[in-house]
This record gives C-alpha cells, sequence and structure tokens, in this order.
C-alpha cells in the first residue's frame, strides 16, 4: 500500500505540475499585468520599474520556476482588483465555500444513500418511482434554474429563509468564520445548499440504486439469504459493503466538483465564496485571482482523488490482494 501511496502521490505531482503551467500561461500571457495595475497617466520609465520589479523581464522558465515556488507557499501574487494579496483575499473567502459545499455534500449523501438503498430493494414500490421522479427533476434541471425556484417559493411566497448573503457569522481564530453558531447563518445555508447538493444527491441515489439491484442478484448474496441471514444484515452488512467502492469514486469526484463548480450558486444567492469572487475577477481580468482558483480546484481534486484511491485499499479485499 506504501508504494501505491507513493506512486499515486508522484503522479499527482505531475498533474498539479500540468494545472501550474496552465496558470502560468493564463497569468503571463494574457493581457500585460503591468497595464492592469498602473493608471494611464503613468510613464514608459515607472511602467518598465514595475516590469523589473516584478521579474516580467526574466526569462520564461525563471518566471515558471518562482511561480511554482510561490505556489507552493500559497503566495499568488496581488491582485490586480483589490490591490491585495491573493492569498489574504482566498483565506477571507475559504471558509465560506467550504461551509457551502460540506453541508451541500453532507444533505447529498444523507439524502441520497438511505433513497438509493430503498430505489433498490423495493424497485417497484410506488415510493421508489417517486424518488426516481425527483431525481430525474434533480438531474435535469440546471442549479440556477433551481436556485430562482427555491428562492421564489420560500424567500418571496412563504418568506421562511433568506434569498441572498451568508447571515451573521462568528470569528473563529485568527481567520475562519463561520455561520454554524447563528441561527441566521443556519438558515443561510439552507437554500443554497439544497441547490448545490441536488444534482449530487440524485447521481447518487441512482448509482446505489443501480448497484444495490446488481450485487442483490449475486450468488453470495443468495447464498446468504439461503443460510437464514436477516434481510438486514444481507442487505447491509454484505450487499451494500459491495457497493461503496464506485459510490466512493463518484462521491469523491462529486465533493471536488460541489467545490470546483460553485460560482453558480454562490452568484444566485450572492454567497461570499471563492466562486463569487472568482466571477468577478473574470469580468474584471484579474489574472491572479483566476490562476490562484485554478491551482486551488486542481489541488483539491488531486487531493480527493488521492484519498479515493487510498479508501480502495480499505473497503475492498480484492485491491489488497491483487497487489501482493
Amino acid at each position: 500500500m506504501f508504494g501505491f501511496a507513493i506512486r499515486r502521490l508522484l503522479q499527482a505531482m505531475i498533474v498539479m505540475l500540468v494545472v501550474a503551467l496552465l496558470a502560468f500561461t493564463l497569468f503571463r500571457f494574457v493581457g500585460d499585468p503591468v497595464n492592469q495595475m498602473v493608471g494611464i497617466e503613468t510613464s514608459i520609465e515607472e511602467r518598465e520599474a514595475l516590469r523589473e520589479r516584478l521579474g516580467l523581464n526574466d526569462p520564461i522558465p525563471v518566471q515558471f520556476f518562482r511561480f511554482v515556488t510561490d505556489a507552493a507557499r500559497f503566495d499568488f501574487g496581488t491582485s490586480y482588483q483589490f490591490r491585495q494579496p491573493v492569498s489574504d483575499l482566498f483565506a477571507k473567502r475559504i471558509p465560506a465555500t467550504l461551509e457551502l459545499s460540506f453541508m451541500s455534500a453532507l444533505f447529498a449523501l444523507v439524502v441520497g444513500i438511505p433513497m438509493g438503498i430503498y430505489a433498490g430493494l423495493n424497485r417497484e414500490a410506488a415510493l421508489s418511482k417517486l424518488f426516481l421522479s425527483v431525481s430525474l427533476v434533480g438531474i435535469s434541471l440546471p442549479t440556477f434554474f433551481i436556485g430562482i425556484l427555491l428562492i421564489f417559493l420560500f424567500s418571496v411566497t412563504l418568506q421562511w429563509l433568506p434569498s441572498f448573503g451568508r447571515g451573521e457569522v462568528v470569528e473563529v481564530g485568527s481567520w475562519w468564520t463561520t455561520g454554524f453558531l447563528t441561527i441566521s447563518g443556519l438558515k443561510a445555508l439552507v437554500l443554497p445548499s439544497i441547490t448545490l447538493g441536488l444534482y449530487q444527491m440524485t447521481l447518487i441515489m441512482r448509482l446505489i440504486r443501480a448497484e444495490m439491484l446488481e450485487v442483490i442478484r449475486t450468488d453470495y448474496i443468495k447464498f446468504a439469504r439461503a443460510r437464514g441471514l436477516p434481510d438486514r444484515i444481507v442487505n447491509f452488512r454484505h450487499a451494500l459493503k459491495n457497493t461503496m467502492v464506485p459510490v466512493i469514486t463518484i462521491t469523491g469526484l462529486q465533493l471536488g466538483s460541489i467545490i470546483a463548480f460553485a460560482t453558480i450558486t454562490e452568484t444566485v444567492f450572492q454567497w461570499p465564496g471563492m466562486g463569487l469572487m472568482f466571477l468577478q475577477a473574470v469580468q474584471n481580468v484579474d489574472i491572479p485571482i483566476m490562476a490562484a482558483y485554478l491551482l486551488l480546484t486542481a489541488f483539491l481534486f488531486v487531493a480527493i482523488n488521492f484519498i479515493v484511491d487510498i479508501l480502495y485499499f480499505v473497503i475492498d479485499p480484492r485491491l489488497r490482494i491483487g497487489r501482493a
């Protein structure tokens, strides 16, 4: 397992280097950073001095090496728009995005797994057909439309939940802020979490249903029932456990997708996270923020995939035997 982890880690480093090259290309060759940082009244001499101070006159390999080493220290330069270090801006926005992503993933797992199990074990039941109909809605409708519908129903019509913002937050430590400790913060999390997690929930539900339908027809499940084992043990200890490998794969990838593609949900609900800041950076051609967002999302995907690969060995003994 240790050798497998080392190989996966080396592959992850190669992926991050490729992504860093793409981000550096975006940072270096899309627009002129000097023109973004100074006004039209700045003289040519001042522009050249700034270019020299930023290291833009150095050879391209030197600039790329400096970019990679700075990014490894989470130093992504200075924002053109805000005139602040990008790492400080992301430190203020990361708590909001991570809390929203965590609640969305929790909603998808807590709701999707029981629905998938029930639909797989009771495929002809009326409730199973209702679950499948709901899943079609979650997969078919775009995220922004679901968010607008939820805002219209629960914020405008019923006035139960807020339609935008993060609510009241509490500072925990030197830089982390959380809305979990306030009533308004928890209320503000409900609608965006459902909007962001609905697609993942339907995907997990359908995947578990399909896997359960396949597993319960296998010979070892029939043998377990023939031995007289209770349905609870057969369904949850034997059948459900053997459906977890593809579920973990999809769940891991979807968790990365939740974090990476929360931009639409954050825009609809004006959620002060990284996704909203990224869209603002695109509108203002703020290249350092765009490059940093690309690197951070790629790092999250690589880290989650690495964890998923390690979990394979814990859950599926066949992989351990194959490696041996």
